[in-house]
């Protein structure tokens, strides 16, 4: 149980942040909100640490057990909504400020933050304080000597001292495996967009970078407003397009793997029913009917027929939309995506049927084209395209004025892409 004093001491605490939250800071000028923030900045700092060690004295005392978890980090988990990943760095955080006098002593002045902590905490794993033991290494001045540049240098600066330091404590030793240094996790928010966080070896993060950058630098069409990172997102996308259009994924749900979307009928054939949450991804994100739509362009469709309890009454077969023998005369076609002033390749594309096969329109070469999935996204968002009898395409704003690149001249408007 906690002590009259700790209670006590959590309760002021409480009570000045009612206070701070209470004031209100609109129309303040910007050295005053600097000389705000500083101070709680450095409470921040103290605060986290206080919670490292008590989180650690709970490990030691099995705590967790009190309310039924193995280990602090499923306690964390359950109880306080932590992140596996944001447990973790707690737990090993108030292991490191056990460990290191020096450093945890810093970090209860607030000059420590808690990410550098965290930095810290590989020197203090079993593995490393074993191999610094069995080396003499002096881990009262290596406690020391990261306290100070933990607290006065940059954190980049940090994490070379580290790598430096954990470097030379095993220099001769075994190549570590890539495969345990790396981590991928997912957060799905509300609207089934995601935030994903992850860690890579040199050579993995060597990988990821090349495959990226190569899609970054072959797209690069003029007027392209979007900024590096977007840039990078729009070709993490892409390649797990190709991926997954390649089909030589390994089996997933007994079938190779392929986005899954579950939409009622009549949300499908209604174009006006565009809102959210009309469709379902295997995943479990809710999308609208017009994102639906846009997917079923070139995908495949199986008919399932369910009752009134949710009972399956019947199923067929599915079907491709664009088979491949259209892929191909398409490919050879148009060569890329057809919107005008853009110049991503076909294996980057679509099929998008100018009237949807859901509509009556057929799947055939004269009822359809290639659209990357940024221009397949704005067709289906008010923007347009038409094929001319000379083969040239024409795209037009939601507005119904003509999108035409340079030299701007109406009357022969030109697109890159001639059938």
């Amino acid at each position: 149980m906690c002590s009259t004093g700790a209670v006590d001491a959590v309760a002021r605490l409480a009570a000045a942040l009612d206070d701070l939250a209470a004031e209100r800071l609109e129309g303040a000028f910007g050295p005053q909100l600097l000389e705000r923030l500083a101070p709680l900045l450095t409470a921040a700092n103290r605060l986290s640490a206080e919670i490292a060690r008590t989180t650690h004295q709970c490990e030691l005392a099995g705590a967790s057990e009190h309310d039924g978890h193995k280990t602090m980090a499923s306690w964390l988990r359950g109880h306080a909504r932590f992140s596996p990943a944001a447990a973790f760095r707690l737990v090993t955080t108030g292991r490191a400020i056990e460990a290191l006098p020096a450093v945890a002593a810093a970090a209860a002045t607030g000059a420590v933050p808690a990410e550098a902590l965290a930095v810290i905490a590989p020197v203090t794993t079993p593995a490393n304080l074993a191999a610094a033991a069995a080396q003499d290494v002096d881990l009262a001045g290596v406690d020391a000597a990261l306290a100070q540049v933990a607290a006065t240098r940059p954190h980049a600066e940090l994490r070379q001292v580290v790598a430096h330091y954990l470097g030379r404590l095993d220099p001769d030793g075994a190549e570590p495996d890539p495969t345990e240094g790396r981590s991928l996790s997912f957060v799905k928010h509300a609207d089934g967009s995601i935030t994903f966080r992850g860690e890579l070896d040199a050579v993995g993060g060597e990988k990821l970078q090349t495959a990226v950058e190569s899609i970054v630098q072959a797209n690069r069409p003029a007027g392209d407003t979007r900024t590096r990172a977007q840039q990078q997102a729009d070709a993490l996308v892409q390649l797990a397009d190709n991926a997954l259009a390649v089909g030589g994924l390994p089996i997933l749900r007994t079938q190779k793997p392929h986005v899954v979307v579950r939409v009622d009928l009549e949300d499908l054939i209604d174009p006006a029913a565009a809102g959210p949450g009309a469709a379902q991804t295997g995943f479990g994100t809710i999308i609208s009917a017009a994102r639906a739509r846009w997917l079923a362009c070139d995908g495949g469709v199986s008919r399932i027929v369910i009752g009134p309890d949710g009972e399956v009454l019947d199923y067929g077969r599915r079907q491709r939309i664009s088979p491949p023998p259209l892929r191909r005369a398409l490919d050879a076609r148009d060569r890329g995506c057809v919107f005008t002033g853009c110049d991503a390749p076909a294996h980057w594309c679509d099929v998008h049927h100018l009237v949807h096969w859901i509509d009556g329109g057929q799947t055939d070469l004269g009822n359809c084209a290639l659209l990357c999935e940024r221009h397949h996204t704005k067709i289906h968002h008010g923007f347009r395209i038409e094929r001319q009898p000379d083969g040239r395409w024409r795209t037009y704003r939601p507005d119904g004025t003509e999108i035409l690149i340079l030299p701007r001249i109406t009357a022969e408007p030109a697109n890159s892409r001639a059938g």
